[in-house]
């Protein structure tokens, strides 16, 4: 049984990453990790950093940033119901990622998307109008 805890204890941040389904495979998590998406403790991480209990990761994915509390370590990758249960996400990060959501939906309704692409005449009056007149 101790071997089996003391295994438990050591288990990479890339691993953890990958088990807990914050990243698709371990060569992406890596790639994160080395990239400066992923801090470990309020410092940039190295993939064979040993994650801790209670140890605090802020990491990106795609334009969300999250910070979590690593409640369990797991090196094998399970279903989500369980992998989630491997950290909790900090009431802070909850709150930003809402706001950004927000923020991100205002913006696309501030800039609507036409319904069809331009036609020829309509997109030499666009060239125009960027670039001027041609001489």
């Amino acid at each position: 049984m101790k071997e089996q805890e003391t295994r438990d204890q050591a288990i990479r941040l890339d691993k953890w990453l990958w088990a807990a389904r914050f990243y698709k495979t371990r060569a992406l998590a890596r790639e994160m990790i080395d990239g400066g998406k992923v801090h470990y403790n309020g410092q940039r991480g190295k993939p064979s950093k040993m994650v801790e209990l209670n140890a605090e990761i802020t990491l990106r994915q795609g334009n969300e940033e999250r910070t979590v509390i690593v409640l369990s370590l797991t090196d094998q990758r399970r279903s989500a119901c369980e992998a989630q249960q491997a950290y909790q996400e900090t009431g802070a990060s909850i709150a930003k990622r809402e706001k950004m959501a927000l923020a991100r939906k205002m913006n696309a309704l501030t800039m609507p998307h036409p319904d069809r692409r331009p036609d020829k005449k309509e997109r030499r009056n666009l060239i125009k109008f960027k670039f001027g007149e041609p001489e």
